[in-house]
């Protein structure tokens, strides 16, 4: 197999006509430069340059391998100068699954702040929940997820990968037109008798409602379910329940709402990546998540950094 080190060695030995110069200009002995050579004529099985008393002289095939040789190591070193930028970080691909509300709310910015500062990394992004997010990383078809879990539903992630806690969520009550419940402060009890809309019935949103709800004394009469937050919106816009949501799925100022005093729900939003990452350019997407979060926080109502 040519050695690309040896390759260039026989590059400076023609541009200098002799092992001597060739030495002194890359800092080898003249016995390293003539062992690097003899050792590309054994590669190629040919004679590269005719020695004798009075010094060398390359042979054709020395100048047919020095033409070919010119291309292949620039080609080499373009290859070094991608696996440097890749081991910086700074190039090849992240693959990110995401579920839909850190979709629309997190990744605009944190993805244009990645980009701007990672510009030969390419994203790739796969939504859905974490049920479906955290196989894909084990079997490393995903390099960073973004999941979340809700208090009053345990939830630990595998220890072959690590969590990066970004946002903490207050969950949202949203209310019909008119309910007499509109902007006050209540108690979770006094919605027992009321009509919900909520999310599928295994999420862990609705796992989290349903034990938050038999702690208030009730158990919530769910007519209708969609995981689809734009969805659940209209339901309760249009009067047929109320809901609630996390504030990341919380649009202000469209639907009327209430707070809850005793509600000891939030849900928790995480990235998650494998610790000793093969590919560095994980540790960029991570930080530019962690901006767009703190953004976030900023900018609306119920979110806060974790």
């Amino acid at each position: 197999m040519l050695n690309p080190l040896h390759l260039r060695t026989f590059i400076v030995v023609l541009r200098t006509g002799s092992f001597a110069e060739a030495a002194r200009s890359l800092g080898y002995t003249s016995s390293a430069v003539s062992q690097q050579i003899s050792s590309l004529e054994r590669s190629v099985k040919m004679s590269l340059f005719e020695r004798d008393a009075h010094g060398i002289r390359p042979t054709p095939s020395a100048g047919f391998l020095a033409e070919r040789a010119q291309s292949v190591l620039a080609a080499f070193a373009s290859f070094e100068e991608e696996v440097r930028a890749m081991s910086e970080g700074n190039f090849g691909q992240v693959r990110l699954g995401s579920f839909p509300t850190a979709s629309q709310q997190l990744l605009p910015l944190s993805l244009s702040t990645f980009a701007r500062t990672h510009h030969d990394v390419g994203i790739d992004l796969d939504e859905g929940e974490p049920d479906t997010l955290v196989p894909l990383l084990l079997d490393r078809d995903l390099d960073l997820a973004i999941v979340y879990h809700y208090d009053l539903v345990p939830q630990t992630w595998p220890k072959a990968l690590k969590a990066e806690p970004l946002l903490h969520e207050d969950l949202v009550l949203l209310l019909p037109p008119g309910h007499r419940f509109a902007d006050s402060e209540i108690v979770l009890a006094d919605l027992g008798k009321e009509t919900w809309v909520a999310t599928g019935e295994r999420t862990s949103g609705a796992r989290s409602l349903r034990r938050a709800c038999a702690a208030a004394g009730f158990e919530p009469n769910v007519h209708y379910r969609s995981d689809d937050y734009d969805v659940i919106r209209r339901f309760v816009s249009s009067g047929l329940g109320v809901a609630l949501v996390p504030a990341l799925g919380h649009v202000p100022g469209t639907i009327a709402t209430a707070t809850i005093a005793d509600l000891p729900v939030r849900r928790h939003v995480v990235a998650l990546h494998a610790p000793s990452t093969a590919n560095p350019a994980v540790e960029g997407a991570v930080a530019a998540l962690k901006a767009a979060s703190a953004e976030a926080a900023g900018r609306l109502p119920g979110v806060r950094v974790a």
